[in-house]
């Protein structure tokens, strides 16, 4: 079966078991490697006092090719963000997604690698048309 075959039944069987969110849709998958990811990260921060509730992810106008990913550590939830609260290893956290980026990111698969160079997550966007040469920016 290949990876991407694997992640949609992942997805498809139970990666979203036991969420809330604000709308009835799920509008991203996140996959257990994510997930674990993300969980950690929270830890971390909240490990050394700080008052992080999650990650939120953000599309942003930049690059050669018009748009790129990114995520930042979430201190509260603002407007009209989409809200997904998880609990991963009986840690809970929130996923917020920003309004202009959910016409982005609708559909989208989040992954997390971690290679002998380098590690990081990754976008699978079924609405990309296409990626700069460097992999850093996208179009749709």
């Amino acid at each position: 079966m290949s990876k991407e075959n694997l992640i949609t039944n992942n997805i498809k069987n139970n990666l979203f078991s036991g969420h809330k969110e604000s709308n009835n849709n799920i509008p991203i998958a996140v996959t257990d490697k994510a997930l674990n990811r993300i969980k950690n990260l929270i830890t971390q921060k909240q490990e050394n006092q700080d008052n992080c509730i999650g990650i939120r992810i953000i599309v942003k106008q930049k690059g050669c090719f018009g748009f790129k990913y990114n995520i930042e550590y979430a201190y509260d939830i603002r407007p009209f963000e989409v809200k997904i609260e998880k609990t991963y290893n009986n840690t809970s956290f929130v996923i917020l997604i920003e309004p202009k980026a959910m016409m982005f990111i609708s559909g989208t698969v989040i992954d997390y690698y971690e290679d002998m160079l380098s590690s990081g997550f990754t976008f699978k966007n079924p609405n990309e048309k296409g990626r700069c040469g460097c992999g850093e920016s996208f179009y749709v």
